[in-house]
């Protein structure tokens, strides 16, 4: 008997994290011996708070139940986020909105299957974080990118939106602030206009707040250069009896008719764990805790009850501790931008990264994937191309991480120069190309 030809499914044909590409090469050279310091991944370096430890620790030992818990999660644990978001946004979010999920790439697919048909059109920013698109692209949904560079200081505008929609109606949009890769933010009252916008349109939002909390009060996201003032501070002062300041604003505080999606991996440095959260709107969340049910039965429990110690003065302290050490790294950058001669750098208002463009140094490397490769080799320094972000114009840029802390990203930025400093003349500094959307620390 002939049997059909077997395949893959070209859906799930997506393209592999460039940053995972980035880390094995990194693990291969220091495997060797080598001196690497990697300023590739989104990871900070502070880990878990102690509390969340000790917690960990405990659960497995002490009788704690970790059998299956409800699909959307543990009770007390959204408790927990319910309180948090009185707390930071002034806002009251029912327990029974809010989906404990693995990671946030958990609540990301969960909120796709459950608001978009197949084929629906979802449009998002570029650049942007890459499983957007490919979770979508797997979900056989139809992505339509819109170009946010640094006239649009890398996110998206109601005007883009209309006229997206006007060609042909879009199902929903995929929104960032603090952004990854840039750190840009929406400008006070952006947000609430799009969110206005979808929900008056009928396209679904999804808003990813993962990097809120990690704000630099220092950068105005209202100007076009994320002008700084003479102050560098951070943004997310202590709960509790005092009033938190959280850096970002949340969509809820519009429109609760889209999803907003969030993480313990940034602000609580909880990458391994494995635990994120979405606000469901009201029409979704019996559907959406359905297909949670099948999909993955439920978050990781253990993880789910040491989370529960995040929400402590103890964690919140440690949290801003570490975000000292990410503002004093920025610093660090923005001081040497002149240095560098990286042009069209977006303003970091938050989040842990700086993504800029590397043409006028790109010397004899024919884009910045060969660029990242042969400063990897000469000097030990990790970066990640710009190709994970945008396709269309990432060849040109790098995106490099902050969490590592100051004393490394000062010693990789020594590193850099120096690589700079051995390109050939053809890859000569032009810092008359330096752009004004640069953020600057005065």
């Amino acid at each position: 008997m002939i049997r059909g030809a077997m395949k893959v499914a070209a859906r799930a044909q997506v393209p592999p994290f460039e940053v995972m590409t980035v880390l094995r090469k990194v693990s291969e050279l220091r495997a060797t011996g080598r001196d690497v310091i990697s300023l590739c991944a989104g990871e900070p370096a502070s880990g878990a708070p102690s509390g969340v430890r000790r917690r960990g620790a405990e659960v497995v030992t002490d009788g704690t139940p970790l059998g299956y818990s409800n699909a959307l999660g543990l009770t007390e644990l959204r408790e927990e986020l319910s309180g948090h978001y009185r707390r930071s946004y002034g806002l009251d979010v029912p327990i029974d909105n809010i989906a404990i999920t693995t990671g946030s790439s958990g609540a990301f697919l969960l909120s796709f299957l459950t608001a978009f048909e197949a084929g629906a059109r979802v449009a998002l920013a570029r650049p942007g974080y890459p499983a957007y698109q490919n979770i979508l692209t797997a979900l056989d949904l139809d992505v339509v990118e819109l170009d946010c560079g640094p006239a649009e200081r890398f996110q998206p505008t109601v005007a883009q939106l209309a006229q997206a929609h006007a060609a042909t109606p879009l199902a929903g949009l995929v929104v960032a602030s603090p952004a990854n890769p840039t750190g840009t933010m929406f400008a006070p009252g952006q947000l609430a206009e799009i969110a206005t916008w979808c929900a008056a349109e009928g396209v679904r939002l999804v808003s990813d707040e993962i990097y809120h909390g990690i704000t630099f009060s220092d950068s105005d996201p209202s100007t076009a250069d994320g002008e700084a003032s003479d102050e560098e501070t951070t943004d997310g002062e202590a709960p509790g009896n005092a009033e938190q300041v959280w850096g970002g604003d949340c969509a809820w505080a519009t429109d609760r008719s889209g999803f907003v999606v969030s993480s313990f991996s940034k602000f609580w440095g909880m990458t391994g764990w494995r635990l994120g959260w979405a606000l469901v709107p009201d029409d979704l969340i019996d559907t959406l805790e359905a297909l949670a049910g099948n999909l993955a039965l439920c978050p990781p429990v253990p993880a789910q009850h040491a989370a529960v110690e995040a929400f402590t003065e103890q964690s919140y302290a440690e949290g801003r501790a570490a975000m000292a050490d990410y503002a004093e790294a920025r610093t660090v950058v923005l001081d040497r931008l002149d240095e560098l001669g990286w042009v069209d750098v977006a303003p970091a208002d938050g989040a842990f990264y700086v993504y800029a463009r590397i043409t006028p140094v790109l010397g004899e490397h024919a884009d910045s994937r060969a660029w990242a490769d042969a400063l990897l080799a000469a000097e030990g320094v990790a970066v990640t191309p710009g190709v994970d972000f945008d396709r269309v114009h990432g060849d040109q840029t790098i995106r490099i991480s902050l969490a590592a802390g100051r004393e490394a990203v000062a010693e990789a930025l020594t590193r850099i120069l120096r690589f700079q400093s051995g390109l050939s003349a053809d890859g000569e500094m032009d810092r008359g190309e330096r752009s004004i959307t640069e953020p600057t620390v005065s």
